[in-house]
């Protein structure tokens, strides 16, 4: 059976579906894969251009009609929030514009579950890919933004400012883990067929961490950044015990998630 699959370059991502993409033994699926980034995906799914795919998890109630949420293969955890960043002032402006990447990204929903609590109303927001804010705030460009993925990791080393880590005020004011991605699968499948691409995704999870390493030169081609260490620590935040199982606890972050995209 040929699928199509949509996964983001992020080492997280590559990490997880390595094994999957090469192909896994008397693996029941051949797989069509589609690399981009994840407000791309988020479109795509939308229009209901991919079998299976990691989308973010805030963009699900606008798919669920179409696409099941399955129980692996996502990115929900502590700690690993995405980031309001500054080129220069210490504090944050609510009168001036910030940069989001992609709007149907969970990170512009965290955004704007933070701005509501702090501030009431509607923000001043524009919006671009996520490597483009990160290197807009390098360049001056954008004055505030909300980066995500490696750059968690890299703002201190490149000058920028924290102005709020967005995953420590979800995790402080809704008691869950942070809900940033999930994967999906066309709702029309047999349930056989939902189960049997969960076994899948498990299995390749399974052979990256039976590995040595943690990195292989498929993971270091497909991310945005050089650095190996950079990609290490990407990887070891992002994928956790939820990638394999979402269990309670992500159900749980991921019901808020969606309870507040409705409000």
């Amino acid at each position: 059976m040929r699928l199509s699959l949509g996964i983001s370059t992020c080492p997280n991502d590559t990490y997880i579906y390595e094994a999957l993409v090469r192909g896994l033994e008397n693996s029941p699926f051949e797989w069509n894969v589609h690399f981009a980034d994840v407000q791309t995906l988020n479109e795509m799914v939308s229009r209901g251009e991919l079998d299976v795919a990691k989308v973010s998890a805030q963009v699900y109630p606008q798919i669920e009609r179409d696409y099941v949420c399955l129980d692996c293969g996502g990115a929900i955890g502590y700690g690993c929030g995405p980031l309001l960043l500054s080129s220069g002032g210490d504090r944050f402006d609510p009168e001036s514009v910030t940069v989001l990447p992609g709007k149907n990204t969970t990170a512009a929903l965290l955004f704007r579950f933070w701005y509501s609590k702090r501030f009431g109303g509607e923000p001043k927001v524009e919006y671009a890919l996520f490597n483009e804010v990160y290197q807009g705030l390098l360049s001056g460009k954008y004055s505030q933004g909300v980066t995500i993925h490696e750059h968690r990791f890299t703002w201190k080393r490149d000058g920028l400012r924290l102005l709020q880590d967005m995953g420590a005020f979800w995790e402080l004011e809704t008691g869950s883990p942070i809900p940033l991605g999930i994967a999906v699968a066309r709702r029309g499948f047999y349930y056989e067929t939902i189960k049997k691409i969960e076994s899948e995704i498990r299995k390749s999870l399974q052979i990256a961490r039976s590995r040595d390493s943690l990195i292989t030169p498929f993971i270091c081609e497909k991310a945005q950044i050089d650095d190996p260490k950079v990609v290490e620590s990407h990887i070891e935040m992002f994928v956790n015990d939820f990638s394999a199982r979402v269990g309670e606890a992500g159900r749980r972050a991921l019901e808020s998630l969606w309870g507040f995209k409705k409000c």
